[in-house]
């Protein structure tokens, strides 16, 4: 069994869902009393907020670099991201370790092409959102597109992201936002919907829509489970 490095506290809340994931399917696959090996780095969520709003992604970068390298000293196999934002500078932590990176975007991507599908919407914070780091690995590795809600429903998105759902606060009257969202990417042509911040299920599950969701926290943490076994 390999030892997963997480990345965490980018909120505590998203990963401590990838905690309980990870060691539920392992769980399963293995049955019994069986959990994963593994390590969490887990960061001052606060002072990563404020890097990423004031645009200061080198220090950040530095501080993902280190915590990246203080899981593979402590043993690490492999290294995960318990968050979807900070993925802006994976290429930059791939390359500063000597074991593999799981990336967030193929795991989602390969769920969204077993299932057939080619057009989807995409749910994330701003920053995530008006970037194409993972739109363009979607189109070029997986001939997949992506759409984006309009410049008001983006703000509106990311600030029930960061003054909510980081916070572990659930209101209905933003669930109702961000289904107003998924009916309106439904219109403009997705085929489903990418729940692409480690926060929106926390919000918004199946039980709330007919829409085709991928929990990207689900997938990616999934993923990381079988990881582990191959």
């Amino acid at each position: 069994m390999k030892t997963i490095g997480m990345i965490g506290g980018m909120s505590w809340e998203s990963s401590a869902v990838y905690y309980q994931i990870i060691n539920r399917q392992m769980k399963e696959i293995l049955g019994g009393s069986h959990s994963a090996r593994s390590l969490m780095y887990s960061v001052d969520f606060a002072e990563i907020a404020e890097f990423q709003h004031a645009g200061n992604w080198t220090r950040l970068e530095k501080m993902m670099i280190d915590a990246a390298q203080k899981l593979e000293a402590g043993g690490a196999d492999f290294i995960v991201f318990c968050t979807n934002t900070m993925h802006l500078l994976a290429a930059q932590i791939a390359r500063s370790i000597n074991i593999p990176f799981l990336h967030i975007a193929d795991a989602t991507g390969a769920a969204i092409q077993k299932a057939n599908l080619k057009r989807v919407g995409l749910l994330r914070t701003k920053f995530t959102m008006e970037q194409d780091f993972l739109k363009k690995r979607l189109l070029v590795d997986f001939e997949i597109e992506t759409i984006i809600p309009d410049e008001t429903e983006r703000e509106k998105i990311h600030s029930i992201i960061y003054n909510e759902l980081v916070n572990g606060e659930i209101r209905g009257d933003s669930r109702k936002i961000y289904l107003d969202v998924i009916e309106n990417l439904g219109l403009r042509g997705a085929e489903g919907i990418i729940l692409g911040c480690t926060e929106i299920p926390l919000l918004v599950s199946a039980h709330d829509t007919d829409a085709i969701l991928f929990d990207t926290t689900q997938i990616h943490a999934e993923t990381a489970s079988e990881f582990v076994l191959n």
